[in-house]
């Protein structure tokens, strides 16, 4: 006789198995669909319905898949090939709802050999391309940026312009010195973030990182937090005194941000602890030695405010040694989509959604002149995430509609210099089929787009290695 404690444990074990193979399934990005022997499906994660766009109602969990290939709901039913072949099959296939996807089924065999299981694994055709739009440029770099990345365990930096890329190079090679170094740019476009990328990559990363912002301290505070002062300087003092911001980055990494704000009775004394290094702290007649990293960041222009009497000239030729220009986001475009993606994969894991954009919103991303740069995307992305109801994000949430139209046609051309006709045909013939393809997310939407037979998309893009 079998116990019924036994009984109870090994009932207790089981769906505990099945609640953690549950939770499994659920766990994957792609879209997952379990069919029998028969070809019934029977069962499907969450991905699977975002991916197809089918309810729970209507994912056709139960129903045989001859009976939706019959009626048109797929165009092909993979796990009818699988059956029929006994090993892997990989389509690219349309649903009833127009979308592409790219599916792969397996065959799961019993101890007969028999199959009694196809497990689908599906991906969304319009994202991979848009993964692949943007892995495909400029790969050697990307790889090299990665590795870099990964070497300093910095991954905040993301992107994919030439530009930005020149400004890593530069920042990787002066974090080797011990030069001042002036980081320059628009409020949010990054400055702090390369800041860090300097202290990471050189040789005093595991010392102190310290951070001021000139601009948000009282000016009769900013001194005292700089350089520190003696006990009993002044009413309120502690009585042993304070260390300042330089003493306390002592063999470590400095950032005085937004310097452009110090007021210039402190220039003078800023100026005189470069020079020296060493400080006097307030009330205080001894003198502080101090081995510091200064990096110096702000949005103002320092050589207009020395013209203009409002910054020292001796000040900012001391402190502009090497200096580091973050371009505005409206100016490198490339970086757009990639910083999109980044931020929206942050805000999914941090309010535990899984948002997707629309393509459009992509594209409309891209037109806008973000006057705020990467932390205005930030903040709108976020902002996205929360207050969006379903999970593909459309246009109708942006926050903003003074999207650029300065060209309704939506091409935008600016020649430098001139080149062969047929070789700038061809540039742009590329460019033209490549957005197409990101857009619609397949080569016979693209060819509705540009008004072009598929035929020719598909010789086109293999032509350019799209």
């Amino acid at each position: 006789m079998i116990d019924p404690d036994f009984l109870i444990s090994e009932n207790k074990r089981l769906k505990h198995l099945v609640n953690e193979l549950e939770d499994i399934l659920e766990s994957f990005y792609d879209g997952i669909g379990i069919i029998d022997g028969n070809g019934t499906l029977l069962r499907v994660n969450t991905s699977y319905e975002r991916i197809t766009g089918l309810s729970k109602k209507n994912n056709n969990v139960g129903r045989n898949v001859r009976e939706l290939e019959e009626e048109g709901s797929v165009s092909r039913a993979v796990a009818l090939m699988v059956l029929e072949q006994k090993k892997p099959v990989t389509i690219v296939q349309r649903i009833k709802t127009g979308k592409e996807i790219l599916i792969t089924g397996s065959p799961v065999f019993d101890r007969q050999g028999k199959v009694y299981r196809v497990v689908c694994n599906i991906r969304d055709i319009n994202e991979l391309n848009i993964l692949r739009e943007l892995d495909e440029d400029n790969r050697e770099a990307q790889e090299l940026q990665e590795l870099r990345a990964k070497q300093l365990g910095h991954h905040k930096l993301i992107y994919k312009s030439k530009i930005m890329h020149q400004v890593f190079e530069l920042a990787i090679k002066v974090a080797k010195v011990n030069s001042n170094v002036l980081i320059t740019g628009e409020s949010g476009v990054g400055k702090e973030v390369i800041a860090k990328i300097i202290n990471q990559a050189g040789p005093r990363a595991q010392k102190p990182f310290l951070q001021i912002n000139c601009g948000a301290i009282p000016e009769n505070l900013l001194e005292s937090e700089l350089f520190g002062y003696e006990g009993g300087a002044f009413t309120g003092a502690k009585k042993t005194g304070k260390m300042g911001y330089f003493e306390l980055s002592h063999e470590g990494t400095l950032l005085l941000d937004e310097i452009g704000e110090l007021p210039l009775n402190l220039q003078v004394k800023l100026l005189r602890a470069i020079q020296d290094r060493e400080i006097f702290r307030i009330g205080g007649t001894k003198p502080y030695k101090f081995d510091v990293r200064i990096i110096f960041a702000t949005n103002r222009n320092l050589e207009k405010m020395v013209q203009n009497g409002l910054f020292r000239a001796d000040l900012y030729y001391r402190l502009n040694v090497v200096p580091i220009n973050i371009p505005p986001l409206r100016k490198r475009t490339d970086d757009i989509i990639p910083l999109a993606i980044h931020f929206l994969e942050i805000f999914n894991s941090k309010h535990k959604t899984n948002k997707r954009f629309e393509p459009e919103v992509l594209l409309a991303f891209e037109r806008y002149n973000w006057p705020g740069n990467v932390r205005e995307l930030e903040n709108v992305i976020e902002r996205l995430v929360i207050i969006s109801d379903e999970e593909i994000i459309g246009l109708q949430y942006l926050p903003f509609n003074n999207i650029k139209s300065e060209d309704t046609t939506g091409l935008s051309i600016e020649v430098l210099k001139p080149v062969p006709l047929q070789i700038a045909t061809e540039i742009l013939e590329k460019k033209i089929i490549a957005k197409a393809l990101l857009l619609s997310g397949s080569t016979r939407k693209a060819a509705k787009i540009l008004g072009v037979t598929h035929p020719t998309v598909i010789r086109k893009a293999q032509k350019y290695n799209l």
